[in-house]
């Protein structure tokens, strides 16, 4: 289990009901049939973050700081652990979509139940490591609540028809709103350097310790690259020139026969960006061809949320 080595946030519980009842929120668009889906070896059902979320604060929170607790389910502490080898055995990720059971309906009482449970320890004067472990809890649902977004994404993408995971309008191109100034670079001297975590808010342990670094000077630019000036350099050849790739990036291009990037789609020499508002033409993603908002897969993940 990572470590939460930072005070947690004032209002935890508070903030443990908003973070929890944001993921519910996010599977409101998605079918019983949708939260099954797991379309590639990496991702995840939407059913089995549910789960997997509410399992981290009863094995690492509720078993150790809530006398009397008592455990939803005797099979659930191993059967949806995640890779946490010093807990317990845990089941293959790559068969995680074929846990029909436990059903939808008793994941979700299992929520209420850990929640519940949660809400009263949060009612009394919690330890500060059931505190800590709490704040960690909340921020370790958050990168569940990405991962639900970009599992579904792929999902939706593998299925022939392709639908809309909600609907999203991207915007007036004509308003400006979003398009990127110049694309820039900007110098930096270098030399000694910190890095890592400041302040007292939450971290995790990898993040820390805080130490110095030697940097070289170097140059960052000053946004991110949009969608159409990538779609300048496929145009210009950029997968075919292998001086533009570092040697195991021009590799994997060869063996796989790459020419975009996952999610971008040609048809009759129109490309369009599956998002998760459903296929959208580049043209209206790039914000006219070089400016609006910035990398497909940012754009999906603001987007929907």
């Amino acid at each position: 289990m990572q470590k939460a080595v930072a005070a947690p946030p004032t209002g935890a519980a508070a903030r443990f009901s908003d973070v929890r009842r944001c993921t519910l929120e996010l599977c409101d668009p998605l079918t019983p049939e949708d939260m099954m889906v797991q379309s590639c070896p990496e991702a995840s059902p939407a059913k089995w973050h549910l789960a997997h979320t509410a399992w981290f604060f009863e094995s690492f929170v509720l078993k150790d700081f809530l006398s009397g607790y008592r455990l939803f389910h005797s099979d659930f502490p191993w059967l949806f652990n995640s890779y946490y080898r010093g807990f317990s055995q845990f089941p293959e990720k790559r068969l995680r979509s074929s846990f029909s059971r436990p059903g939808l309906d008793e994941i979700l009482r299992y929520r209420e139940h850990v929640d519940e449970a949660l809400e009263r320890l949060l009612a009394g004067d919690s330890e500060p490591e059931a505190l800590r472990r709490v704040a960690l809890g909340v921020n370790h649902e958050e990168q569940h609540q990405e991962l639900l977004l970009t599992d579904i994404l792929n999902a939706f993408f593998t299925n022939p028809l392709r639908p809309a995971y909600r609907a999203i309008e991207i915007g007036d191109r004509e308003s400006g709103v979003g398009k990127p100034g110049t694309l820039e670079f900007q110098a930096f001297t270098g030399g000694m350097c910190e890095i890592g975590h400041a302040g007292e808010e939450f971290c995790y342990d990898n993040e820390l310790p805080r130490h110095k670094v030697w940097l070289e000077p170097y140059a960052l630019a000053n946004r991110l690259v949009t969608c159409g000036e990538y779609a300048r350099f496929m145009a210009d050849g950029g997968y075919d020139r292998a001086e533009l790739w570092l040697s195991d990036g021009w590799d994997t291009i060869q063996r796989n026969g790459w020419r975009a990037p996952l999610y971008w789609t040609e048809e009759d020499g129109v490309w369009s960006v599956f998002t998760l508002g459903g296929a959208k033409p580049l043209d209206e993603v790039a914000g006219g061809g070089g400016g609006g908002l910035h990398d497909a897969g940012v754009y999906q993940a603001r987007a929907a949320l």
